[in-house]
């Protein structure tokens, strides 16, 4: 989420003891970010354990990760401004203390209900966190290194992918082979979040506090009346994004269990963790190529990927599952980025802001309808069947979305 920066100077104030450099607070900020939404893909291994113990189907398993996108979606359409106004620090400190809350809460609430309110909790949580950690990486970086206009950019995406990555692949190991994993979990993701955000009251602030002028309101949102098209394409590439990410978050411990015949938990994880991954992985490996080339890479690799889901189900093969994930992983991580641009260059100075913010909601709609979809064909179809349908689905939207950021890329 893109949000109006501040000045790129701190704040100047009280002098606190034990406040960081520009520099320190830059690598803590990021430090925190990642994990903070690491602990947003914990669940996903675990999903299965709780199958097993509450005997709920997978159609429950994919409304419960679709209340987490939902949540996302309600934080950065009514709370994303917040860090404008309230200041970067306090709101990450918010988020931190609200996401160890939740993570105790987990340890208490373990029903379908508190699954479904605590990870809805969490993904508003989430999208606060999205935008403002994005711009307070940006700020302190101009205050220390404005020479370096990527580095925000680039040290973002892969704190933001990095942290969605380790989740899945902690827990995972957890849940494999240390006792209780639904509690022990949430534990040691508590634990780092309490040392995080102790870290980042040492931080200092880019923004003057405006409390008067902060108002819950949703973002306002623009459709660039001249480049519908382009605006819908670049909605779409991160809609793709987030259906494959959403798909493997919600629907892949079934499908190894089901298809596979796999109960290994950390497998579980790392099948998650691996889209992560190779996402961050291609933003930072191919960022600095021109976006056309990007998008036309990102394009390809999700396309191809998707054809690797596809034959997976059929094939049983956990190979073109894992391969798949990681291809399309890939492209995603460029479509995502390049998505971004092109919607970034639809605006004016104007509207900025309200352009991305409806960017933004089109792409996040992706994690929460996909899953849900795909749960509920699972009532009615074989898995393997579902599978392939999803693939070829999102594999429409990537070829007809691509093609058209990829010529829009060349002026980006």
């Amino acid at each position: 989420m893109t949000t109006k920066l501040a000045e790129p100077t701190l704040v100047r104030g009280p002098a606190r003891s034990g406040q960081l450099s520009a520099r320190a607070g830059f690598w803590t900020v990021a430090v925190a970010f990642a994990v903070l939404m690491a602990f947003t893909t914990v669940p996903t291994p675990l999903y299965a354990l709780y199958q097993a113990r509450d005997g709920f189907p997978t159609l429950v398993v994919t409304a419960i990760f679709a209340a987490y996108a939902v949540g996302v979606i309600l934080g950065l359409l009514f709370l994303g401004h917040a860090g404008d106004h309230l200041g970067r620090r306090p709101v990450v400190l918010a988020v931190a203390g609200v996401q160890l809350v939740t993570a105790l809460g987990f340890t208490l609430w373990t029903d379908v209900a508190g699954l479904l309110a605590l990870r809805l909790i969490s993904g508003v949580a989430a999208g606060v966190l999205t935008s403002t950690a994005t711009a307070y990486l940006a700020e302190l970086r101009r205050a220390w290194r404005p020479d370096s206009p990527g580095l925000a950019v680039t040290v973002g995406g892969a704190a933001n992918l990095g942290g969605l990555a380790l989740g899945p692949l902690v827990a995972g190991i957890i849940a494999e082979w240390a006792p209780a994993p639904l509690i022990t979990s949430y534990l040691v993701l508590a634990v780092a979040i309490m040392v995080v955000g102790l870290a980042v009251i040492r931080v200092p602030e880019t923004v003057r506090a405006d409390r008067e002028g902060f108002e819950l309101r949703p973002r306002p949102i623009a459709v660039p009346t001249q480049h519908r098209t382009l605006y819908w394409a670049a909605g779409l590439g991160i809609f793709t994004a987030f259906a494959i990410t959403g798909f493997y978050g919600s629907v892949a411990p079934a499908f190894l269990g089901q298809v596979l015949g796999s109960s290994d938990r950390l497998l579980a994880g790392v099948a998650s963790t691996v889209v992560f991954a190779a996402a961050a992985a291609a933003q930072l490996g191919f960022g600095h190529l021109p976006m056309r080339l990007q998008l036309r890479l990102g394009t390809a690799a999700m396309a191809l990927g998707l054809i690797g889901i596809a034959l997976a189900g059929p094939s049983a093969s956990l190979a073109a599952f894992l391969g798949g994930g990681v291809v399309a992983g890939a492209g995603l991580g460029l479509m995502f980025r390049g998505s971004l641009a092109v919607a970034s260059g639809l605006a004016d100075g104007r509207n900025h802001g309200a352009v991305l913010a409806g960017i933004l909601l089109i792409g996040n709609t992706g994690l929460a309808i996909a899953p849900v979809l795909v749960g509920l064909s699972l009532r009615w179809l074989p898995i393997v069947g579902v599978t392939v349908g999803f693939a070829a689905a999102v594999l429409v939207l990537v070829l007809w979305a691509g093609p058209r950021l990829a010529r829009a890329g060349r002026t980006s």
